[in-house]
C-alpha cells in the first residue's frame, strides 16, 4: 500500500471516530485532558463535607479576595505563556512595587515611622500610575532583550528576577525604613483598597473593593486579548513567529508590548497588596510568579503558544485558592501546600504537552 492510500486511510478512519463523538476513547481523552480540573473538584467536594465552614459566607468571600489579589498577576504572565514564554520576575516585580506603593503612601501624621518624611503622603492615583509605570518598564526590559537577542524569556526573566530582588533589599533599607517592614499605611489608602461599598456583600460579610478592581481589570484585558489588532498580533505571533511575521506583524513592538502589558498589571498587583498586606518587607511577592503561571496552565493557557482564554485564567485562578484556602482548613501544613503546588504545576504542563502532540 502506497503512502498516499495509507494517509488517506488515516484520514478517512479519523473522520469515522469525528463522526461518534461518545466513543471510549473519546470520552477517555475528554476525561484525562481535564484530569485537574476533575481532581481539584472532587478535592474540593472532600474539603467542603470535612469541614462545614469552608461554604460559609466568609470563607466564600476570602476565596473571592485571594482570587481578586491573584488574578491581576496571572493575566500579565498569561500574555507572556502565549509567547511559548514565561516570566520568573513577576513575583519580585509585585514586592518591588508593592514596598514602593507602601512608601510613598504612608501615614504622614506620623512622621518618626515614615520612609520618606519629607515627601509627604502623595494622591493614591499618583501612586497607581508610578507602580504601573515601573512594573511597564521592568517588562519592556524583559521584552526587549527577548525581543532583539531572541533569548528565551526563562532566561531573561530569571535574572531580571535577581536584579529586582537586589533593588527590593536595597530599597527597604533607604530613608528611614533601615530594612524594617513598610507598614503605618495611609488610612486613605487601605480604605481604597480593603474597605467595601455599603452594597458590596454576602450576608454581613464586606467584599473588598480590590475585588471589584479585579473584575474590571479581566474586562479590560478579555477586550484586549479578543477586540483589539494587539490581541490578535499576539495569538499570531505566539501560534507561528515567522508566519506572523509574513503577515506584516511587527515582532519586535508586539513582544516588548506583551512584556510591559504583563510588567504594568504586576505593578498594579503590588499597589493592591501594599495595601492587603500592610506590612512590606523583602518577602512580598515571593513565589506569585509560580501561583500565576500553575493557573494559566490550569486554565488552559497553552505553553506551546497561541492558545489561551481570559475565563479559563480566572477559572484556574479560583481553582488554586479554593484548593490552598482548603488545604489550610483541613490542617495540612505550609511546607506540604508547595510540594502539591509543584505537582500541581508538573501534572498541568504534561496535560497541556500530550494535547499538543495528540493533535500533532
Amino acid at each position: 500500500m502506497s503512502n498516499e492510500s495509507k494517509t488517506l486511510e488515516k484520514e478517512a478512519q479519523a473522520q469515522a471516530e469525528a463522526r461518534q463523538p461518545w466513543t471510549a476513547r473519546r470520552v477517555g481523552d475528554l476525561i484525562l485532558n481535564n484530569a485537574l480540573i476533575i481532581i481539584m473538584i472532587l478535592a474540593v467536594i472532600y474539603i467542603a463535607i470535612i469541614n462545614e465552614n469552608f461554604l460559609k459566607a466568609a470563607s466564600i468571600i476570602n476565596i473571592i479576595s485571594q482570587t481578586a489579589a491573584y488574578l491581576p498577576a496571572a493575566l500579565g504572565i498569561a500574555g507572556c505563556i502565549v509567547l511559548t514564554g514565561t516570566d520568573l520576575s513577576a513575583g519580585r516585580a509585585v514586592g518591588l512595587t508593592a514596598c514602593i506603593s507602601a512608601s510613598l503612601l504612608q501615614n504622614a501624621e506620623n512622621l518618626a515611622n515614615k520612609m520618606w518624611p519629607e515627601i509627604g503622603t502623595l494622591p493614591i492615583w499618583a501612586v497607581i500610575i508610578i507602580a504601573m509605570a515601573i512594573g511597564a518598564l521592568i517588562g519592556c526590559f524583559n521584552g526587549f532583550f527577548v525581543a532583539k537577542f531572541k533569548l528565551h524569556p526563562f532566561i531573561v526573566t530569571l535574572g531580571t528576577q535577581l536584579i529586582l530582588y537586589t533593588f527590593l533589599l536595597l530599597y527597604v533599607q533607604q530613608g528611614n525604613n533601615k530594612g524594617m517592614a513598610i507598614s503605618n499605611l495611609d488610612p486613605s489608602y487601605t480604605s481604597f483598597v480593603k474597605g467595601s461599598l455599603p452594597f458590596m456583600k454576602v450576608g454581613s460579610t464586606p467584599i473588598p473593593n480590590y475585588v471589584i478592581f479585579a473584575v474590571i481589570l479581566t474586562a479590560i484585558m478579555w477586550f484586549v486579548w479578543n477586540k483589539t489588532t494587539f490581541g490578535k498580533n499576539m495569538f499570531a505571533l505566539g501560534s507561528n513567529e515567522e508566519a506572523a511575521r509574513v503577515s506584516g506583524v511587527n515582532v519586535f513592538a508586539t513582544t516588548i508590548a506583551v512584556f510591559a502589558l504583563a510588567g504594568a498589571l504586576y505593578g498594579f498587583t503590588g499597589f493592591i497588596e501594599g495595601a492587603r498586606i500592610g506590612s512590606n518587607t523583602a518577602n512580598t511577592g515571593l513565589n506569585y510568579e509560580l501561583d500565576a503561571i500553575a493557573a494559566c496552565v490550569i486554565g488552559g493557557v497553552s505553553f506551546v503558544g497561541g492558545i489561551g482564554k481570559i475565563r479559563g485564567i480566572v477559572i484556574g485562578v479560583l481553582m488554586l485558592r479554593l484548593i490552598f484556602v482548603g488545604l489550610t482548613m483541613v490542617g495540612v501544613p505550609q511546607d506540604l501546600q508547595y510540594l502539591i503546588k509543584g505537582a500541581i504545576i508538573l501534572f498541568a504542563c504534561a496535560l497541556d504537552m500530550r494535547k499538543y502532540l495528540v493533535k500533532k
